[in-house]
Parts: C-alpha cells; sequence; structure tokens
C-alpha cells in the first residue's frame, strides 16, 4: 500500500509499485494492466494520480498506451552507453535481467584486409571468430560476432564461453578489456539466417553495432558486428 506520509509523492510510490508488479511477473510482458479505475482502486490514490504515473511509465518505455484497448506492458529494453565498454552480461544485470549465452560458431579463419587492419595483423593471419547468440530474460536479443587474434587468443577455444567472455579474460588471463574503440551504429534489416537465430521475423529491424576494443595495454582484443533486436535495446550517448 502506499504512504501519503512520506515525503516521496504517490504518484512516484505508485511507478514504483507498478514497476515491481512487472519484474515480479505480476503484470507480464504483452498484458494489459488494469485501468486507472482499477488502480485507484487497488492503491487507494486518486485517478490523476494514476494518471501522472502511468505516463511517466510510458514515456519510460515500460508501458504502452493503444487506443481503445488499455495499456499494456512492454517487453523491458536493455539499456547501455555506447561511449562505454560494458559486457552483455554487465548491461542485462544492471537492467534487473538474466542473461546467457550459447555458442553458435567457433572456428579459425583468415583475417580480411579490413579485419587485420584493425586487429594489428597481417592479411591472411589467423583470427578466431566466434559468434554467439545471446539471450536476456530467456529471450534471444543479440547475435554477436567478434574476431579475435588467433595467436594470443587461441584459448578461447576451450571455453565455454557461456557468460561474460570480458568477466573470464580479467579473472583468468588478467586481460582488461577496457578501452573501446571506434563504433559505428547503424540500421539493419534481420536477413533469413539472422532471423532464425535470433528468433524473429525477415526483415525485423535490428542495430548493427560495429565496435573495436582493446585492453589495458592499447593491443586489440577484437573487432565486433553485433546485430542487436531493435525494439528490446537502447542506446545512450
Amino acid at each position: 500500500m502506499l504512504n501519503s506520509d512520506q515525503a516521496e509523492p504517490l504518484y512516484i510510490q505508485l511507478q514504483k509499485a507498478v514497476k515491481t508488479a512487472i519484474h515480479n511477473g505480476t503484470f507480464t510482458q504483452g498484458s494489459r494492466i488494469p485501468t486507472e479505475t482499477e488502480l485507484s482502486e487497488m492503491y487507494n490514490v486518486s485517478r490523476i494520480t494514476v494518471r501522472k504515473a502511468i505516463a511517466e511509465l510510458v514515456h519510460e518505455g515500460y508501458l504502452t498506451k493503444r487506443q481503445g484497448k488499455g495499456t499494456f506492458v512492454n517487453i523491458p529494453k536493455i539499456g547501455r552507453k555506447i561511449e562505454h565498454v560494458i559486457s552483455f552480461t554487465a548491461a542485462c544485470k544492471s537492467n534487473g535481467l538474466s542473461s546467457h549465452s550459447v555458442v553458435t560458431k567457433r572456428e579459425i579463419v583468415e583475417a580480411d584486409e579490413e579485419i587485420a587492419h584493425q586487429l594489428q595483423l597481417s592479411p591472411g593471419e589467423k583470427v578466431l571468430f566466434i559468434q554467439r547468440k545471446r539471450y536476456a530474460d530467456d529471450r534471444p536479443l543479440m547475435l554477436e560476432n567478434n574476431f579475435y587474434p588467433y595467436d594470443r587468443f587461441a584459448f578461447l577455444m576451450n571455453e565455454q564461453l557461456e557468460g561474460s567472455v570480458y568477466e573470464l579474460l580479467r579473472q583468468k588471463y588478467s586481460i582488461d578489456p577496457n578501452q573501446p574503440g571506434e563504433t559505428i551504429l547503424q540500421i539493419a534489416l534481420a536477413d533469413e539466417n539472422q532471423a532464425k537465430l535470433l528468433e524473429t521475423a525477415i526483415g525485423q529491424a535490428l542495430f548493427y553495432m560495429h565496435t573495436m576494443i582493446y585492453d589495458q595495454h592499447g593491443s586489440p582484443v577484437h573487432v565486433g558486428k553485433q546485430y542487436i533486436i531493435g525494439d528490446r535495446y537502447q542506446f545512450s550517448i
């Protein structure tokens, strides 16, 4: 129950209560929440308070109003700052979501001219290509394509890689991927293979993020070519 004696305004208390109901599954993703009148009675507040709280939650992306149908719970978006190095696992955790990964490809390939230049290699040198399907709350969200200098990162061939590679590198190998290089963000449409792996529709709007990551000594760690389901992720600058 909300407390009118607290310094915190009632509409903010109600916002938090609705967010809690979303996170604990009382209000499930895609479902319609109670009407303004019902919420007013449930929490013993005025409809004006309810209306203000709902407007804020719509603005924050937790809810969507559908004309003539009601207000519905959105699938939560993962938020991260584009200029910061943060692992997918850490981004999910900071947004209150669980995460895991499935390796879909792990192979040794020859570096093309672009990859070789970014990894400070010669064209044709070996690179380790690892593709992972990354899940947030058991739903596929990202198709991760990373290219590592093989001579330095060959040990990744024998790691499970179900969690954060960055944490693995830090804790087990004393490699800290903490320096971002140039990051390019574009919009792409899912092709047949991407749609199949991400369990979405062909033509689904995706973020395509091309990034370069270096370690604490300025040495290249990987080139990343990531495809992220657009309506479940947001970047801030």
